[in-house]
Order: C-alpha cells, then sequence, then structure tokens
C-alpha cells in the first residue's frame, strides 16, 4: 500500500503543476472523484466526529481530489436528527469541508473545498399514498440507525425514500482555487416526472377478481406532481484557471430495486439516468426549479457524477441505461472504465461497493480527455472501510478555451 500511495501522491503534483500554472491559454488537468459515504448523517459530523466519517475524511485527503462528489450525506433540516436550528439548514456540507481541511493522519495535508449543498426530495412528505398501501403517512417517525418499519411507511410515501427530511442527500466540494458559478448552477429536484416525453411511469395492475381498474400506479394528482429526482439532478458550472467551465452534473437516482411487478423503481432509476441524456442533447422539455427552460448548450464540457445504481453488464438495471442511454449519446466521450489494484473476494475488479456491482461513475464529456482513473478500496484508520461504496477517482485534463490567445 505505501507504494501506491507514493504513485498517487506523485501523480497529484503533477496534476498541481499543470493545474495552477497561471497560463490563461494552457489545458488544465483535475482529479475528479465520487464518494458515497454510507449515510453520512449530521451528528457524525459534529465534534467530536464520529471514527467512520474520519477514516472517510483520510481516503479523501489521500485521493486529494480537487472536486468530489459526496453522495448519502444528509441534508441537515427541521425533522432530521441533530438538526441546528441556529446553524440553519443545508450545513453539513460545509462540515465536511471543515473536517477536511485540518490533516487527517500523520504526513497528510488538508484539504480546502468550497461546498456546496441544496434540497433533496428524500424523506419528504407528499401527502399521496405513493407506494399504494391503503395509508398516507406524513408523520416522522423517531430516528435510529437501523432502519424500521415505520421509517419504511414513512419513505414509501415520500417523493424520495429516506426515513426522515434530508436523509441520503448529496454535496459538492470544490477546491477553493477553483469558482463554483452559484449564479449559473441548476437544479431539478420539482422537474415532474410526467413531464418526460414517453416517461417509462409505472402502471398498476389489480390482483385477479379484484373490481379495481389498471391504470397508472401514480394517479391523478399525485401522477402530475410525482418528482422524477429521487434526490435531486444539479448541474454546478465550475470556472478553471483557463477560463474554461466544467459542468459537473450530479444525482444520486433511486435503486432499481425495493418494489413489485409494477417496477416503480426500476423504471424511475432508467429515467433518471436518461435525464443525463436527454440534458446534454439540450432537450426542449427539460425546466428547471426556477422555470428556465432546456438543456445543456452544444459543446459544453462535462462530467456526469455519483452513484447512479446500474451496472452495465449485470445487475436488475432496466434497459441497460448506462450503455443504451449515456456511454451511446453523441456527447459522452468513451467509458473510462475504472478498476481496483486491489483484488478483494467475490469482487470484480470494476465493482465499486461491495454489493458486486459497478454502481458510481465519473463519465466526461468528448471535449475531455480523462488520464487515469481507478477505483480506491484500501482501508485506513486501523478500522473497517467507512462504506459500502468505495470512492471513484478520474485524472482529468480539460482543454483550453479555443478563442484563448496563444
Amino acid at each position: 500500500m505505501p507504494r501506491t500511495f507514493l504513485k498517487l501522491f506523485a501523480a497529484v503534483s503533477l496534476l498541481g503543476l499543470l493545474g495552477w500554472s497561471g497560463a490563461r491559454a494552457e489545458p488544465v488537468a483535475i482529479r475528479v472523484a465520487t464518494f458515497n459515504i454510507e449515510d453520512l448523517r449530521t451528528g457524525e459530523l459534529i465534534e467530536p466526529y464520529s471514527d467512520r466519517v474520519k477514516r472517510a475524511a483520510e481516503i479523501i485527503q489521500r485521493i486529494r481530489p480537487n472536486v468530489i462528489l459526496i453522495n448519502e450525506i444528509t441534508y441537515d433540516m427541521p425533522g432530521g436528527p441533530d438538526y441546528d436550528e441556529k446553524a440553519g439548514p443545508g450545513r453539513n456540507a460545509s462540515r465536511l469541508a471543515a473536517l477536511l481541511a485540518e490533516p487527517a493522519a500523520p504526513g497528510l495535508e488538508g484539504l480546502h473545498f468550497t461546498p456546496f449543498m441544496a434540497e433533496t426530495n428524500t424523506g419528504r412528505a407528499s401527502g399521496f399514498d405513493l407506494d399504494r398501501n391503503g395509508e398516507i403517512v406524513t408523520t416522522i417517525p423517531p430516528p435510529s440507525k437501523k432502519q424500521t418499519d415505520a421509517q419504511r411507511a414513512y419513505g414509501g410515501d415520500c417523493w424520495g425514500f429516506g426515513g426522515y427530511p434530508g436523509q441520503y442527500g448529496m454535496a459538492l466540494l470544490v477546491d477553493d482555487r477553483l469558482e463554483i458559478r452559484d449564479e449559473y448552477v441548476r437544479t431539478f429536484r420539482l422537474f415532474p416526472w410526467a413531464n418526460m416525453p414517453n416517461a417509462m411511469m409505472p402502471m398498476y395492475s389489480p390482483e385477479e377478481g379484484s373490481d379495481e381498474k389498471p391504470g397508472p400506479w401514480y394517479e391523478g394528482e399525485a401522477g402530475a406532481l410525482f418528482r422524477l429526482s429521487s434526490k435531486s439532478h444539479w448541474d454546478i458550472p465550475v470556472a478553471l484557471p483557463n477560463g474554461e467551465v466544467v459542468h459537473f452534473l450530479c444525482s444520486h437516482p433511486t435503486p432499481p430495486a425495493f418494489d413489485g411487478p409494477e417496477g416503480r423503481n426500476k423504471r424511475r432509476n432508467h429515467d433518471e439516468i436518461r435525464f443525463w441524456a436527454d440534458y446534454v442533447d439540450n432537450a426542449a422539455y427539460i425546466v428547471d426549479d426556477k422555470k428556465q427552460p432546456g438543456g445543456l448548450p452544444a459543446g459544453s464540457n462535462f462530467v456526469i457524477l455519483g452513484d447512479l445504481n446500474a451496472d452495465p453488464d449485470e445487475g436488475t438495471s432496466l434497459g441497460n441505461p448506462i450503455v443504451n442511454m449515456l456511454l451511446a449519446n453523441r456527447h459522452v466521450g468513451d467509458d473510462p472504465h475504472p478498476t481496483s489494484d486491489l483484488p478483494m473476494p467475490g469482487l470484480d475488479p470494476d465493482d465499486t461497493c461491495r454489493f458486486r456491482l459497478r454502481i458510481d461513475y465519473i463519465l466526461p464529456s468528448k471535449t475531455i480527455e480523462v488520464k487515469k482513473t481507478a477505483i480506491w478500496r484500501y482501508p485506513v484508520g486501523g478500522g473497517e472501510f467507512p462504506s459500502d461504496h468505495f470512492p471513484v477517482w478520474a485524472d482529468i485534463v480539460v482543454p483550453a478555451p479555443t478563442d484563448a490567445e496563444d
């Protein structure tokens, strides 16, 4: 493992020389990562930090990304455990950034990030019987680390599954030498699934002999309002030192499981992934949460980033959306296909989680060159790996603007 660390640090040093040269007309190299830190809650991000989040911080500091998406970090808000009313909502990204700014182990250096966090659909009561069990649950159940029947009942009627508001949220951390273009950030948390042309919305089939009639699983007003995003979809533009902008397209689609014959989660997963293919094609139907229409302009640099909960060659996803929607898209570059150099029993080299699937992705546009990519599986800090997912990272090179001066 030490030899691997030395190689990693050497790569980062090279990236530093390329990325911060100060010459606007040169390409810029950065390291991008995505890490699902399993169900990271507010209490773990308040001192004294949990041992688990400290191990996660050490891993991130060893990878040393310039941009990293964290999946399954609680968006702290009223109704969630350990919420601090004085601090206000959405502070967990800043808390994680503060932890990462301090060395996590001897010999490491802190990382200085600008955090971004926004609301999520998870654990947000809909007021409808979305799981069709005959009961509408809107009361937030008592929190517990292990999922309870009450939490499952509550989550089943939320816009996105969660045992409390904000569970399983997202955060993007960006090297503070880069610039998040806040005024151009777009979110799509509220976008109605029914507004997607040819949406794969589920149908309800009553049991044989029932007086009920078949029809849409989400009926009437529930169907019109039901949100495509189980968490959210974000387009976060980040400006680089050479004047170029990279759009980080962040999401965490629902797992294609935990449903019935109607396949409501499988169908939603497919269309959540499809959304990015349509977005980079600048599909006219798309409208963001500020009511601004359209997708990404042609020629834009982008990176599709996050836990997409779909494997390109195994698992339970519907219609192989990774291959057929993303990798087949004319704007998406070749599959970087990261692998791990640390074999683990039962896992393929490209599996990004302990449940034997590749589901975490960094997929840059064709305008971006991928130099190297990998999956990190090394434990740190003398304890267990801090998540059921492994971080994925990629070294990418973004070209200089075409109108840059020589």
